[in-house]
Parts: C-alpha cells; sequence; structure tokens
C-alpha cells in the first residue's frame, strides 16, 4: 500500500483546505488521508447575500457542503400566508445537509445565504466514501452534536486526568470489581470465629447470609471495635446478635457511580454485589472503588460527617475542589459530578446541624429544607444558602412558642455554613427568616395564597421553593406537604400558565443571527452560564414537570420522566439533556479554572476564550434551549 503523501507533498489548495478543517470538528478527528480526499474532491462555491443554495424544491440533495466564511440561514414556511421563520443560522465550519444527504430526500428546509457567503462543497459519491471510511466523519452524520459533545467531555475527562493519573472510570460496572469471593458465615457463628475468619482472608468484612445466600447482615472491623469500645457483649456472642442487618445491595451490572454515591450518603465502606435473585455473589469496598485517587469521595464524606469541630468542616471543604477533578477523571459526567458535590453539602449541613444539636437542642422535631438547585442536587462549587424549617407544633405550644425556640438556632446554624463556604443568601432565603420557619399548617398555607395568588413576586419565588427537599429530620411531613402543592398547580392551569410566561422571559444568549447575547450588568462580553444557559432549561422543564406530575425536583430526572410520560418526544429530550450537560460541563470546568488562578468564583465567561469546538456547542445549546421554550410557548399558547 503506498504511503499517504505528506502536506508538503499536497497542492497548496489542498493543503490550505486541510488545515481550514482541522479547526473545526468532526473534520479534526479524521485522519490526513481521509482528509485530503476531501479536500482534493472539494469545491469552493460563493453566495451572495439571499442566495438560495439549497432549497426544497431542488429534489433529492447531491451535494454537502462547509461554511467557509459567512453564514447560512435556515427558513421555513409558516402558516398559509406564505411568511417564512428562521429556524436556524450556521456559520463557519458548521456543514449541512446531514439528514436529507443520509435519507436521500430532498431538504425540507430552504438554505440561503445571510451576507455574502462561501462555502465548501463535495458531490455525493465523495460524501459517501467519506461516511464509510471514516468513524469519526460518520459518528457525526449520525449522531450531529451529541459526538461533538462526546468529545467536549473526553476533554475535559483527560485534562482532569493528567492532574491524577488514573484510569478507573465510574461508569465501570460492579462485576468487574466483584471479582472474589465474599466471605460468608451463618448468623449463629461466634463473634470471635467470626473475626478469625476475616483474619485468614485478609478482608475487613464478613457477610452473614441465610441458607439461600441470601445477605442478611454485615459485619467489618469498625462494628468489631464498637463492640469492644462499647462492651456490648462477649466475643463469644452470635454474630446474628451484633451484625448490621439489612446491608445495602446492588447488581452487578449497577456502575461505581451508584456505589460510591450510596457510600457517600449513608458513611458505610462495603456493598454487597448480588445477582436477580439476590443472593450474594460478590463485594465492592471503598478501596475497590477508590485506591487510585488522592481523594476518596468515601473518606471525605465520612470525615466531613463525623467531624467534631467547625473548624474541621471549613477546612475540609477545600478537599472537594480536589475530588471534582479526580471525579471528572474518573468518567463523571456533569451530571454525577454535580450529585456529588451534592450530597458532600448535604453531609457538611446535617454535620454543622447535629453539632448544634449536641450543644443547644431546642428540643423540638424539625426537617431542615433546602431549596433551588441544592433541592434540585444541582449544585457546583459556587453555592449560597437557600434553606427554610418545616416543624409539628408539640402539644401544649403554639406555633410562634415553637419558632421563637428554633429561630436562634437556626440562625446560629445559617452562621455556621457561612463559615463552611455557604454564603449568606442575599434575599433572606434562610431558616433564621420567620417567614421561612414554618409549621405543616403554615407551609401548607404559604402555598396556598401563592399558587391562587400569581404576583410577579411569587413567580420568583417559584424558581426556588417549587424545587425543595428535605435533608435532615422526618421525611413525611414534606412528603405529604408537596403530595397536596402537585395537586393544587395540576389543577390550576391559570397558574401553569403564569409560571410558563414567567419561564420564558428568561432567554438563552443568542441573537437572531447565532451570535452571543452578553449580559448587560458592566460584563463586557460575558456570559453568565447560570442565568443565561441553564436557567432557560431548568425553569421550563420545571412547569411542565410541575403540570404533569412529576415529583422529582431534578432537572434531568424530570426531563426523563416527562420523555416517560410521552410528554417529551425522547429524542427531544436526549437533545435538551446534552444541552443541559454540556452548559452545567463548560461552568464547572470554569470554576476550577478560576480556583487554580486563585480567583473568586463566578458564573461568566467570555466566548471568546472558549475553543472553537466549545463556542460551536455553546452555540448549538442555547438553540436547543430556545426550542425547549417554543415548546412552552404552543402548549401554553403564548
Amino acid at each position: 500500500m503506498t504511503a499517504a503523501p505528506q502536506d508538503s507533498e499536497r497542492p497548496q489548495n489542498t493543503r490550505a483546505i486541510m488545515s481550514f478543517l482541522r479547526e473545526h470538528s468532526p473534520f479534526s478527528n479524521m485522519d490526513d488521508a481521509q482528509l485530503a480526499h476531501l479536500a482534493e474532491h472539494a469545491s469552493l462555491r460563493f453566495y451572495a447575500d439571499n442566495d438560495v443554495v439549497l432549497s426544497p424544491e431542488d429534489g433529492p440533495v447531491k451535494r454537502f457542503y462547509i461554511v467557509k466564511q459567512g453564514r447560512i440561514r435556515g427558513e421555513r414556511a409558516r402558516g398559509k400566508d406564505g411568511e417564512t421563520e428562521t429556524t436556524f443560522e450556521i456559520s463557519q465550519g458548521e456543514c449541512f445537509p446531514l439528514a436529507a444527504l443520509i435519507g436521500e430526500r430532498p431538504t425540507r428546509t430552504l438554505h440561503r445565504a445571510s451576507g455574502d457567503t462561501f462555502c465548501l462543497s463535495i458531490e455525493h459519491d465523495t460524501f459517501v466514501t467519506l461516511f464509510s471510511q471514516s468513524d469519526p466523519f460518520r459518528d457525526f452524520c449520525l449522531r450531529g452534536v451529541s459526538s461533538l459533545l462526546d468529545q467536549v467531555n473526553q476533554r475535559i475527562q483527560s485534562g482532569a486526568m493528567a492532574s491524577i493519573g488514573s484510569s478507573n472510570s465510574l461508569d465501570t460496572p460492579l462485576e468487574r470489581y466483584a471479582i472474589r469471593n465474599p466471605i460468608v458465615c451463618s448468623p449463629d457463628l461466634p463473634v470471635r470465629k467470626a473475626v478469625a475468619r476475616m483474619h485468614e482472608n485478609s478482608v475487613g468484612s464478613i457477610v452473614i447470609t441465610d441458607d439461600e445466600r441470601h445477605p442478611t447482615g454485615i459485619f467489618t472491623l469498625r462494628d468489631l471495635r464498637t463492640m469492644v469500645a462499647e462492651e456490648k457483649g462477649p466475643l463469644e456472642t452470635p454474630i446474628g446478635q451484633v451484625m448490621t442487618k439489612d446491608p445495602c445491595c446492588l447488581t452487578a451490572q449497577a456502575d461505581a457511580f451508584e456505589a460510591a454515591m450510596l457510600m457517600a450518603e449513608h458513611h458505610f465502606a462495603h456493598i454487597c454485589v448480588v445477582d436477580d435473585d439476590h443472593r450474594l455473589i460478590g463485594m465492592v469496598s471503598e478501596r475497590d472503588l477508590f485506591s487510585l485517587q488522592r481523594v476518596d469521595l468515601v473518606n471525605l464524606a465520612r470525615t466531613i460527617g463525623t467531624a467534631s469541630h467547625l473548624r474541621t468542616l471549613v477546612s475540609l471543604r477545600s478537599d472537594v475542589s480536589r475530588l471534582v477533578d479526580s471525579m471528572l477523571a474518573h468518567g463523571a459526567d456533569s451530571g454525577q459530578v454535580v450529585k456529588i458535590i451534592t450530597t458532600l453539602n448535604d453531609v457538611t449541613v446535617r454535620r454543622v446541624l447535629e453539632l448544634n444539636l449536641k450543644k443547644n437542642d431546642p428540643g423540638i422535631p424539625f426537617t431542615w429544607l433546602t431549596f433551588g438547585s441544592e433541592g434540585r442536587q444541582e449544585q457546583t462549587l459556587l453555592t449560597d444558602q437557600d434553606n427554610g424549617i418545616l416543624f409539628q407544633v408539640p402539644d401544649g405550644m403554639t406555633e410562634d412558642q415553637v419558632r421563637e425556640k428554633l429561630l436562634p438556632f437556626a440562625e446560629t446554624v445559617n452562621k455556621e455554613l457561612a463559615e463552611c463556604g455557604f454564603t449568606w443568601c442575599k434575599g433572606n432565603i434562610m431558616a433564621s427568616n420567620p417567614k421561612l420557619c414554618l409549621s405543616s399548617r403554615e407551609w401548607d398555607d404559604w402555598f396556598i395564597r401563592f399558587i391562587d395568588a400569581s404576583t410577579p413576586q411569587n413567580l420568583v419565588y417559584s424558581s426556588i421553593f417549587l424545587d425543595m427537599r428535605s435533608i435532615f429530620g422526618p421525611t413525611e411531613p414534606l412528603d405529604a406537604l408537596l403530595d397536596k402543592v402537585l395537586a393544587r398547580i395540576r389543577k390550576n392551569a391559570l397558574f401553569q400558565k403564569m409560571l410558563a410566561g414567567n419561564a420564558i422571559t428568561r432567554k438563552p444568549p443568542l441573537t437572531m443571527f447565532r451570535n452571543f447575547r452578553y449580559v448587560q450588568e458592566g460584563k463586557k462580553n460575558k456570559l453568565d452560564l447560570k442565568r443565561q444557559g441553564l436557567a432557560p432549561f431548568v425553569e421550563a422543564v420545571r412547569v411542565f414537570a410541575l403540570a404533569n406530575g412529576v415529583g422529582e425536583a431534578n432537572t434531568i430526572e424530570r426531563m426523563n420522566k416527562l420523555a416517560e410520560k410521552g410528554v417529551f418526544d425522547p429524542k427531544d429530550s436526549k437533545a435538551w439533556q446534552e444541552a443541559y450537560s454540556l452548559i452545567q460541563a463548560i461552568r464547572m470546568r470554569s470554576h476550577q479554572e478560576q480556583l487554580e488562578r486563585d480567583e473568586p468564583l463566578s458564573n461568566y465567561i467570555d466566548p471568546d476564550d472558549l475553543n472553537p469546538l466549545d463556542r460551536r456547542i455553546l452555540r448549538e445549546s442555547f438553540r436547543q434551549a430556545q426550542r425547549l421554550q417554543q415548546k412552552l410557548e404552543v402548549t401554553y399558547q403564548l
């Protein structure tokens, strides 16, 4: 086989085209021979402003186009009066019309030049050759922006990987970890003999099973220390009397991320791996999951959850940033990372509450509520406090008397959370605010007024209080409250429409011609990835979720449920999830870079600081937000 010519041996025009293509995905991922084949067969075509490049009347598409300079505008007829609307604008490095070429059909959209425009163009036969021979090109043609999103995630992962030198992935199924046969015993075995068996096999746990090998309990070296220190019984005690009952189990198909989150949430170090019949087949420990990490999620969560002083909690917060790098390197996507951060935030809040209850228990049972992004489990390293209290009124006390006891406690907790890095909420959405320290009855009355009176302030509150969950205390009172709230919203079409109208005021930062629309608050050439990028998704999805009885608060989980219910087309749901995740990933990476430069955390970025691939996908992500808002407008006739 003849070796492929070097760039210096190719005609100058071919080299120039290849250099241009190397700056844009998916062409930047194609090998030189394939790229040269494209360049050698490409012709450069000029279109003046408003010239038609492709039309549905032209018949089946015969050519593939890449914008080299200028823009291409897509137009479709709207209604029967002959009016058209612009459905997209594409610019340098982007290509068209993939769906029509692959389907061997006419385009359904009229493609028109917007300003003087140059396009590279190849014949259908050359397109087919590239499609069949180039994996990156074929992947892009079939999956579009989704394939480019993979590249972004891989680059984020490889960048983080360089800092910790690890290759384990959080997407790895547990069956790859649970390779050793677990050490088991029956519940009547004395503790002494069980510990001897653990020692012989150099393991830190033993699983207690029944006759069918179903795990009924677990006993660890930590349990042994507790048993001895607290004098819970002699070592001849049957292990079934001192074991931890109902150990946590996952199937072999579950992934490492799910196991890690369970360990972090509940502060244990072992998970039983079972088959479909719940028979024990293996064990996974935190050491298995994170043996190559510098920062261990489970260990960090446990250290936070058992800290004995506030100063320890304050010092541990600095480890969270390193953990984010580590998780990205282990293959966690942006959705997983924000859940990891949220979990550690939850553990921190619980520990602050526990330490204060030890010092000054107000003597009133309560549920600590969290709202907004924390309520949705979508926190990043930049976070403030959005919290409240729900309490039951003990016999013989009034609501005001209960509040009088709880508010000083809540004020101390809010102050100490601020010391841990959870900044004070500028809008005073905090448990120390008497308006947010309420009984079940008062919260119910508050939501009745909130839903019945759709004031501008209440619509602003909707982005906070309709994304709510409990992180400490009994959950039943909140579950009962949310059931009532969801039922009322489903029956109130006017409130839904008001929510929808408020949601579409948060426009994605794209102009009509796909340029970025920058923020106006004195931030020159800056985008706010939270308010301009994520909020349009969050608020639109929330409306659909509440209107259709979806109880989940997390935006991605809401999208999945709406697709299951048939409210969202599955393909649209996937595209919106990917777009949302991409913006979140760029936001998190920006936070990590700000920390490295010792700068204050901010949600602002300058798109000119991004590489061409990130800018391109960011534009596409914002366009997906526009499509989601259009669905909201059609649904509620806005």
